[in-house]
């Protein structure tokens, strides 16, 4: 089915947004957006040729679906007149502001039967989904997302403008609730933390350490796994994943020259790599047409409203954590 969509918000993302969605024709009919901004909202609808309305009470009930692609503070508005209104929602990451706005949405949701999926982009990045097989049990994650200075998104603490993404990927692959969290950061240009390190122990021994930063020369955007007899490297800026496996060598493997074979002392072991087909994609256009599929088969969306309540949640643990340390450079 043809579903007819508006989107909130025509900033830097929400044009992005509406760009792809008037190309997914198979999957969309683009109603119109409502930004805020009025003259912006001018300025987009003649560059991008697409209806903007004046009311957005009325662009909710012109469509099936509303995606909301403004600023965090203003997603609960937002959000809970279009599910108050029984439309699916797609709402960029973080959820909410607040933790009780994000348990108010998921109520609302459930009373209203409506679909909910949350934009944490990085689920569909194409090294992810293509390494996420591979991945079992992890006993150690470590995650760099470094990226260099930008004015937009700094009205959030760094936790919940960049490292929030891997929280979520981290809460997707650890099947298990969280036993410890430690946190340290710094503000240098803005009134919250711009670097943050975070240490997070899970019930079931994963240790996960987390490394943000927004004020780096370079972007960086890495992840790395281990698990029992398994590393995987996965970089979402790059596109690129590496999958190193070790198992008990054989004769045969121990005769091979090009073998790389490691002796414990106790047995010998066999290094080989797999290696994952990572298909190039626009990930936004992935989870948008993954949206419109879960509608129209009616099952579950592949990042859900408590998805995107739990990575909020573990975000907040992190910034009491830091609040705590109020140790401005």
């Amino acid at each position: 089915m043809m579903l007819k969509i508006g989107v909130i918000g025509a900033g830097h993302l929400g044009k992005i947004h509406l760009k792809i969605l008037s190309e997914l024709t198979d999957n969309y009919e683009l109603v119109g957006f409502f930004d805020i901004d009025k003259d912006n909202s001018i300025k987009v609808s003649h560059d991008l040729n697409i209806k903007f309305f004046q009311n957005v009470d009325d662009l909710i009930h012109a469509c099936d679906v509303i995606d909301v692609v403004s600023p965090t503070i203003s997603h609960f508005e937002y959000a809970q007149k279009v599910l108050k209104n029984k439309k699916h929602l797609f709402i960029e990451k973080p959820l909410t502001n607040t933790l009780e706005e994000a348990e108010k949405l998921i109520q609302i949701a459930k009373d209203k039967n409506v679909k909910v999926q949350v934009g944490h982009v990085e689920r569909f990045n194409p090294a992810f989904t293509s390494a996420e097989p591979f991945i079992g049990e992890p006993l150690f994650i470590e995650s760099h997302r470094l990226a260099e200075f930008n004015p937009r998104g700094t009205d959030v603490s760094v936790v919940l403008d960049l490292m929030i993404h891997d929280i979520d990927i981290i809460l997707s692959i650890v099947k298990s609730e969280i036993k410890h969290i430690h946190a340290s950061g710094v503000s240098v240009l803005t009134d919250t933390p711009d670097i943050a390190n975070v240490r997070i122990e899970f019930e079931n021994g994963c240790t996960c350490n987390l490394t943000t930063s927004r004020m780096s020369l370079k972007n960086m955007r890495k992840i790395r796994v281990f698990q029992k007899d398994a590393y995987i490297s996965i970089d979402f800026l790059e596109k690129e994943a590496d999958i190193i496996k070790i198992k008990n060598a054989t004769n045969d493997d121990t005769k091979d020259p090009f073998a790389i074979i490691i002796d414990t002392g106790k047995e010998k072991k066999k290094i080989y790599f797999e290696n994952p087909n990572v298909t190039p994609n626009n990930a936004i256009k992935d989870e948008l047409i993954s949206f419109s599929e879960a509608i129209n088969s009616d099952t579950n969306t592949k990042v859900d409203i408590h998805d995107g309540y739990n990575a909020l949640k573990v975000a907040y643990l992190i910034i009491d954590e830091l609040n705590k340390l109020n140790k401005p450079l």
